[in-house]
């Protein structure tokens, strides 16, 4: 199933955005704040996983079946929901105000783990709806190596090694990433928008529900502090559409499949501005009304 945008340019265009993206994030991290910061939180790293990667799909299952949705569209829903560490995930997370170390240290302990978590989740599901789905920990290892992982340690790297250039670059290269990353969606929305449509209302309406659920869960798991509320919550709704039409064309899955997976990159996408809208507000509100001494 195509849009009016050429396949393969569409794919060139996303996989250089988010190389670019998530360079650019790799350079404001450092690394040693990260690594201390999170292992001084087991408990709040635990909480966050099974958000993401246990609870949301579980969410979706449920509201699938619910709502009772034909066969393809609860199999492209649920495969959105077990596909964790969406490579905007990290960038939409910092934007709204998510912790500064905790939201990239999660974002690649998500990543890392979705190489074995995927493989399983998909064996389960082949319980669940009679199917033969199977996807390998290499093809998944590949995906998120090469999209996320590669750009993130490249920045973070530079970061360590020259930190004032990094800094330099990170100020120019994120407008520029800022600005593909608008012209990315762009050309997705010209490409799906009638994907979207053809979805029906109840499509819709279980990838909002799904998503909204995403969002409390990973809020309420991710306390008590604000900024880390905000990390889980917008990790976990933002889900991979990669890693999920990579199991669905390794599969070849009926075109339904890959439709309803295209239309919940759209529908949870626009379900979570206003999330990410309000806990913007609040982080700045936060830093105003905060002591100048305690900044």
């Amino acid at each position: 199933m195509s849009g009016p945008i050429p396949e393969s340019l569409l794919t060139l265009c996303v996989v250089v955005t988010v190389f670019t993206v998530m360079f650019a994030l790799g350079l404001g991290i450092v690394h040693g704040q990260v690594l201390r910061w999170t292992v001084q939180r087991p408990g709040l790293m635990t909480r966050a996983l099974f958000s993401v990667l246990i609870a949301v799909p579980a969410i979706a299952l449920a509201v699938t079946r619910v709502l009772e949705l034909p066969r393809a569209a609860q199999i492209g829903i649920v495969l959105m929901s077990i596909a964790p560490g969406a490579p905007v995930a990290l960038r939409r997370s910092l934007g709204a105000g998510g912790h500064q170390a905790f939201a990239p240290s999660l974002q690649i302990s998500v990543v890392m783990l979705a190489v074995f978590s995927m493989p399983l989740s998909i064996a389960l599901l082949n319980h669940v709806y009679a199917g033969q789905a199977s996807i390998t920990p290499g093809q998944v290892a590949r995906q998120v190596f090469v999209v996320q992982l590669l750009p993130l340690g490249l920045g973070m790297t530079l970061r360590h090694v020259h930190e004032g250039f990094a800094l330099w670059l990170e100020s120019r290269l994120g407008r520029v990433g800022r600005f593909m990353l608008l012209a990315a969606v762009a050309l997705i929305l010209i490409d799906v928008w009638k994907v979207t449509i053809d979805a029906g209302l109840r499509g819709a309406a279980a990838v909002a529900l799904t998503t909204a659920g995403a969002l409390a869960v990973g809020h309420l798991l991710g306390g008590p502090e604000p900024a880390t509320r905000t990390a889980v919550a917008i990790i976990s709704a933002a889900r991979n559409p990669g890693l999920a039409l990579l199991v669905a064309t390794l599969n070849r899955a009926p075109p339904e499949v890959t439709a309803t997976v295209l239309a919940y990159l759209l529908i949870s996408g626009l379900t979570i501005v206003p999330y990410a809208l309000w806990r913007g507000r609040a982080a700045r509100q936060e830093v105003q009304t905060e002591p100048t001494g305690n900044r």
